[in-house]
C-alpha cells in the first residue's frame, strides 16, 4: 500500500512539473520581446577608482568625484543577480596601446600617493575596441577588451539558455577628458569604424544568437513599420539570445549612412519615432506619459532611474518609482538589487526580486511574471515598503 501511495505522489509531482513546463512554453509563444521589463546596470563594466586614484580625484574636484563614486561587480555576478540589461562604453584602438598608460597613474605618483595595483595586465596593448568610462581618469574595467566583455556574456548565456533576451547597450566614446591636461583623445567613430564594430561583435556572437534588425524588419518596408505592427520576436524565438542597442543618438546617422534600414547591421539605433530605423528609443528624462505612449506604439524604451549618485545618497525614489509604474522595457541604474547604495540602501528592482516581469502597459493578460525565468535564483529581494510596484 505504501508503495502505491509513493507511486501516486511521484506521478502527481511529475505531472505538475510537466504542466508547469507546458504553461511556460505556451506563454512564450504569446509574449513578445517588447512586452517584458528588465532591470539594467549603468556602465556595467565600471570598477570605480583605486584608493590613491580616489584620493586624487576627490582632491581635484569633489563634486565630479562624487558623481562617479559607484562601481559594479563583474558582468557575470550582475547577471547572476538578476540584471538583464548591460551597458558597455567603448573607444576605438585599432592598433593597440592608445590607452595603455592612463595619466591618473602618473598624477597620483606626483601627488605623493602610494601606487595603486596595476589596472592592466597588458590587455590594452592589444588591438581592438577598449572598454573605458573616462580616458586617463576612470579606466578600471572588469573587462578591458570589448571582446572579453562579450565572451563573458556569451559564456553566461550558454550556461543559462532559458534566460530572457539580454539587452546590451553600447556607447561609443570620443574626445578628450577636459579635467586631465594632455588627455589622450578618443577618436570619433566613422562608418568604417562601425563596420569594424559589427565585425568584432560577430567574431563572438553568431547571427542566430542575436536578435538582429533584419530579422525584426522582415518583409516590411522599414524597421519602424515592423515594430509598430508588433513584429518584435516572441520569447519562444528569442530566449537565450542577446540584442545590441546603440546608446547615443548622434551616432545613428553615421551607423545608418550606408544602411538606412539597418540592413546587415547588428545594433538597433537610438532613433526618433517616425524615422525608418526607429525601433529603440531612450527617454532618460522622459515623462511616464511619454514613455507609456511610445511603448503602446511598439517601441522598446530605456530610461535611467538615477544619475550621478544623487538618489543613492538621498534615497530619493521619485524617478525610480515613476519608472516602475511605467511600461519602460529597460530601467537602468547604478544600484540593482544585488548592489544597493552604501549610503542609504537605495536599489532598483521588481517585486519578489524577479529578473523580469510582464510589461504593465502592453503585456497580454495571460502573461505571468513568475514564468518569465522560473528557474532564476536572485539574491536580494526588495521590501514592499521600498518598492511599491504592481505585482
Amino acid at each position: 500500500m505504501r508503495k502505491s501511495v509513493g507511486v501516486v505522489v511521484f506521478l502527481v509531482f511529475s505531472t505538475a512539473g510537466i504542466l508547469a513546463g507546458q504553461t511556460n512554453s505556451n506563454q512564450d509563444t504569446q509574449i513578445h520581446l517588447n512586452q517584458i521589463q528588465v532591470i539594467g546596470s549603468h556602465n556595467s563594466y565600471n570598477l570605480g577608482f583605486a584608493p590613491s586614484e580616489e584620493k586624487f580625484a576627490y582632491s581635484q574636484n569633489p563634486r565630479e568625484y562624487e558623481a562617479l563614486e559607484y562601481r559594479h561587480a563583474t558582468l557575470t555576478a550582475q547577471l547572476n543577480g538578476g540584471v538583464r540589461q548591460l551597458e558597455i562604453d567603448i573607444v576605438q584602438d585599432p592598433h593597440g596601446g592608445r590607452f595603455s598608460h592612463p595619466k591618473i597613474v602618473a598624477l597620483t605618483k606626483q601627488a605623493g600617493l602610494p601606487p595603486d595595483a596595476d589596472f592592466d595586465p597588458n590587455e590594452m596593448d592589444k588591438p581592438g575596441f577598449k572598454v573605458i568610462h573616462i580616458p586617463d581618469l576612470n579606466q578600471r574595467s572588469s573587462c578591458l577588451l570589448f571582446t572579453d566583455c562579450l565572451k563573458e556574456i556569451r559564456t553566461w548565456s550558454k550556461d543559462h539558455p532559458e534566460h530572457v533576451p539580454l539587452f546590451l547597450l553600447i556607447e561609443t566614446k570620443h574626445g578628450r577628458t577636459q579635467s586631465i591636461p594632455g588627455s589622450v583623445e578618443a577618436e570619433p567613430f566613422t562608418s568604417e569604424t562601425f563596420d569594424a564594430l559589427d565585425k568584432e561583435i560577430r567574431s563572438i556572437f553568431a547571427d542566430e544568437e542575436m536578435i538582429l534588425p533584419d530579422k525584426v524588419r522582415g518583409n516590411y518596408q522599414t524597421l519602424e513599420a515592423a515594430v509598430r505592427a508588433g513584429r518584435w520576436p516572441t520569447l519562444a524565438e528569442s530566449r537565450g539570445k542577446v540584442i545590441f542597442l546603440m546608446d547615443q543618438k548622434n551616432a545613428g546617422p553615421i551607423y545608418t549612412a550606408r544602411h538606412p534600414l539597418l540592413q546587415g547591421r547588428v545594433l538597433f539605433t537610438n532613433s526618433d519615432p517616425g524615422k525608418p530605423d526607429a525601433a529603440f528609443v531612450e527617454e532618460n528624462e522622459g515623462s511616464q506619459q511619454l514613455i507609456d505612449q511610445l511603448v503602446r506604439q511598439g517601441y522598446i524604451v530605456r530610461a535611467r532611474a538615477d544619475e550621478s549618485t544623487i538618489a543613492a545618497r538621498t534615497n530619493d525614489t521619485t524617478r525610480r518609482d515613476a519608472l516602475l509604474h511605467s511600461g519602460v522595457q529597460m530601467i537602468s541604474t547604478d544600484y540593482p538589487l544585488s548592489e544597493p547604495s552604501k549610503w542609504t540602501g537605495y536599489s532598483v528592482g521588481f517585486a519578489d526580486g524577479l529578473p523580469a516581469r510582464c510589461n504593465i502597459i502592453n503585456a497580454p493578460a495571460v502573461c505571468k511574471s513568475s514564468l518569465l525565468e522560473p528557474n532564476a535564483k536572485i539574491g536580494g529581494v526588495p521590501s514592499p515598503e521600498n518598492h511599491p510596484v504592481p505585482q
